[in-house]
């Protein structure tokens, strides 16, 4: 096994490709479970019939766990986005198409979302009361059970070669509310776009349904809290400072116009 062809580099993780072959190395302090965890997901959406790269193996390389998958090649919708901004608006349709396409799938053998979101916001740096508060949102509105893919953006999405569209790192899939995940993909559009951004992809996803718009706007303060425990330092004080303020989505808007 080759690691000499570097395709990415994230935190604690490395990508090579060999061949035909993915293989993702993870560094400490990744555990056993997790990365056979990681492996699960993606194998568990693969079988239901989305467009996934096949696992092939989940192995150790110089004592660091690694799983293999095949290797798809082409580009990423933002290096796609970057290249053809001309084209800014059908890619973000297409995003929008693919995520609605995984959420019409169930797979109750995914971790369940409303439980990994409990566990973040135990953990995040928000005050008691603010915590309790969203527990209690929270449990009235986690009812669902569609795949979440739960890192939903353009650098996770792949045009093959042959014209295929296959969704990448698996890492946080669960199964839940479908619009805790737009949601999330709305924040990151948000953060590392802009809001005018995050706007059209949430119509694109929506349509003409503002009530549904709504119920997303209802998960951001959610979602956000979340977030905030795996957010750089800046990032994280800024959802934290949209989480405390009781408005977060008006908040938003407000320090995306001061960031320009």
């Amino acid at each position: 096994m080759k690691l000499d062809r570097l395709i990415a580099v994230r935190t604690k993780k490395t990508i090579y490709r060999d061949g035909d072959r993915c293989i993702k190395v993870f560094q400490p302090p990744y555990s056993k479970a997790a990365i056979f965890g990681e492996a699960s997901n993606q194998v568990r959406v693969e079988e239901i019939g989305l467009k996934v790269p096949k696992v092939l193996d989940v192995t150790t390389i110089d004592g660091k766990w690694a799983i293999v998958s095949e290797y798809i090649s082409g580009k990423t919708l933002e290096q796609l986005m970057a290249e053809h901004p001309e084209n800014k608006e059908t890619y973000f349709r297409t995003l929008a198409d693919l995520q609605n396409s995984i959420h019409r799938k169930d797979c109750a053998y995914l971790y369940r979302l409303k439980d990994e979101l409990n566990n973040k916001i135990n953990v995040s740096e928000l005050d008691a009361t603010t915590r309790y508060e969203l527990h209690r949102r929270l449990e009235v509105m986690a009812k669902g059970i569609a795949i979440c893919h739960g890192d939903f953006c353009p650098s996770n999405i792949i045009l093959s070669e042959d014209g295929v569209y296959y969704t990448v790192d698996w890492t946080l899939a669960s199964y839940g509310n479908p619009l805790a995940d737009v949601a999330q993909t709305y924040i990151m559009f948000w953060l590392n776009n802009s809001y005018e951004d995050a706007e059209l992809y949430l119509s694109l996803y929506c349509g003409e349904d503002s009530a549904e718009k709504e119920e997303v706007y209802a998960w951001l303060p959610i979602i956000g809290a979340a977030m905030s425990v795996r957010r750089p330092e800046r990032e994280r004080e800024i959802l934290l400072e949209c989480v405390n303020s009781g408005d977060f989505r008006n908040h938003m808007k407000t320090i995306n116009l001061n960031k320009k």
